[in-house]
């Protein structure tokens, strides 16, 4: 017969049917809090550019300037205004 293995405690009792307690809103609020940022609006369309050559772009022409209410620890969010393109 085989070994039970017993769970690691960080894994035990956990609840979940239960809804989490990191909700978006309060995470943001958190990470506004500690860096000192201001409530304020990000863009409601984003781009993402895994390579960083939209941005950087976009920068080396000045067209993108660093979101001031973008309250994420791991990356960077770039406002600019989309040209309207005639086809």
């Amino acid at each position: 017969m085989g070994k039970k293995v017993t769970p690691p405690p960080i894994v035990r009792q956990k609840l979940y049917e239960q809804p989490s307690v990191f909700i978006p809103k309060n995470l943001l609020r958190e990470a506004r809090r500690q860096k000192s940022i201001p409530a304020g609006k990000v863009p409601s369309v984003c781009v993402l550019d895994p390579d960083g050559d939209i941005v950087e772009n976009l920068l080396d022409s000045n067209e993108a300037q660093l979101n001031p209410y973008w309250a994420c620890y791991h990356t960077n969010m770039y406002d600019f205004k989309l040209k309207r393109v005639k086809s």
